[in-house]
């Protein structure tokens, strides 16, 4: 389970003045990632139980392939090495070591199996017991061919954090030739096809305005906004969210 470190995400500098008439205020509980792969044979119930997870208005449902079982014979047509570095790095922060598939991190702090719901729902309870995980409101607007973010303002001596962009592929259809899932077809839900850091948390309110052109690419038609403890190395808990189709 060796893979490449995440490559530098693009900076998007400047605060700017947008308009966030209409925009959608993120009240979600919680951000769910679940490091899936198309090689897994494990992995087709928690794909479809993500496929349930995004309709629920109170989550944030991803998923985020990883490219460490490529070897078995299939190479995952979703994967990305920077998720393989991610879920380690997660590992590296909780102390466990534990890096598996389905593996679904719970608000950046906890872990639990990605196909057991009422495992992922305790998590979820046992996250709201962290400082500050899903505290900071994040909303989203679209207009004026571009995606508008708002922050509002923080605590200026919380730890510090980073603001991420991620563009979604809300379906994915896949159809897999060989492997352990061999002759099966797996639609993949808010597939993490892109990576953007905005900037950090300042503890002001913040601003941003990202052209769709810069965001959307084929098959991109949704996005979510994440505030994160920590860095890219050592990611720590997700204090706000918000998601937004594009189309």
């Amino acid at each position: 389970m060796v893979g490449r470190r995440v490559a530098p995400a693009l900076l998007i500098a400047g605060f700017v003045i947008a308009s966030f008439a209409g925009a959608r205020a993120a009240e979600p509980r919680a951000v769910l990632e679940l490091f899936t792969s198309q090689g897994c044979s494990s992995c087709p119930p928690a794909d479809r139980l993500v496929g349930q997870l995004v309709n629920d208005p109170s989550l944030i449902a991803l998923s985020v392939p990883i490219d460490y079982w490529d070897y078995l014979g299939w190479r995952d047509t979703l994967a990305n090495p920077a998720h393989s570095a991610r879920q380690r790095a997660y590992a590296r922060v909780r102390g466990d070591g534990q890096i598996y598939t389905p593996q679904i991190v719970v608000n950046g702090a906890t872990d639990a199996l990605g196909s057991d719901q009422g495992a992922i729902e305790r998590a979820i309870v046992q996250t709201d017991h962290k400082s500050g995980a899903m505290s900071l409101p994040v909303l989203l607007s679209v207009g004026d061919g571009a995606l508008n973010v708002k922050l509002s303002s923080a605590d200026k001596t919380a730890a510090p954090a980073e603001v991420w962009l991620c563009s979604l592929a809300k379906a994915v259809p896949v159809v897999i030739g060989r492997g352990e899932n061999r002759g099966r077809t797996i639609t993949y839900h808010n597939v993490v096809r892109k990576w953007l850091k905005l900037g950090s948390l300042t503890g002001e309110q913040s601003t941003w305005s990202v052209p769709l052109a810069q965001i959307k690419a084929e098959g991109i038609d949704a996005a979510t906004v994440m505030v994160q403890e920590g860095s890219r190395d050592k990611p720590g808990i997700i204090l706000g969210a918000a998601y937004t189709p594009l189309n």
